[in-house]
């Protein structure tokens, strides 16, 4: 009989030991769900919707990003819109030109990691613009991608004449 009650004491001290070291405040770490934000509306911001570039030429691409734990990084991808398709991402198409089949098209595709621990960052690149290239409809697509992944991305018409 005392052997019992020792062994049911012994029991109830090791599951409330447990449970209360259990608890820590790891456990307590809030998940970050929230999307990255891309910012083209301040006056720092570069191409916005319907910039013109020229070809032969260079320009400086600001692009402003936030988080509202951490980001991760910023890619950039332009390419030719030739056949009209959309991103869904877009608002205004600019005023298309007229259909084409792209004989030496513009493509770029680049990615900016950004330094840990930053919720709020610029990416600055200068970027040519090739000189061949066929002029017309262009994209400039953005991804924001924060530490836990959560990806934005906010599509740009653009033209290169």
């Amino acid at each position: 009989m005392k052997y019992n009650q020792f062994l049911k004491m012994t029991l109830a001290v090791a599951l409330c030991g447990s449970l209360i070291t259990g608890c820590s405040k790891d456990n307590d770490t809030k998940t970050d769900t929230e999307y990255p934000v891309i910012d083209v509306t301040t006056s720092d911001a570069f191409p916005k919707q319907c910039s013109e570039l020229r070809r032969g030429t260079a320009f400086s691409a600001k692009i402003i990003v936030s988080d509202n734990a951490e980001l991760g990084s910023v890619s950039i991808d332009i390419h030719h819109n030739f056949d009209h398709h959309t991103h869904s991402t877009e608002l205004d198409d600019c005023g298309l030109d007229a259909l084409k089949t792209p004989v030496n098209p513009f493509t770029l595709i680049k990615s900016f990691p950004i330094p840990a621990g930053n919720k709020n960052h610029m990416v600055s690149e200068e970027i040519q613009v090739p000189a061949t290239i066929d002029p017309g409809d262009y994209h400039f697509m953005i991804r924001a991608t924060d530490r836990e992944g959560w990806q934005t991305i906010k599509g740009l018409s653009i033209k290169i004449k």
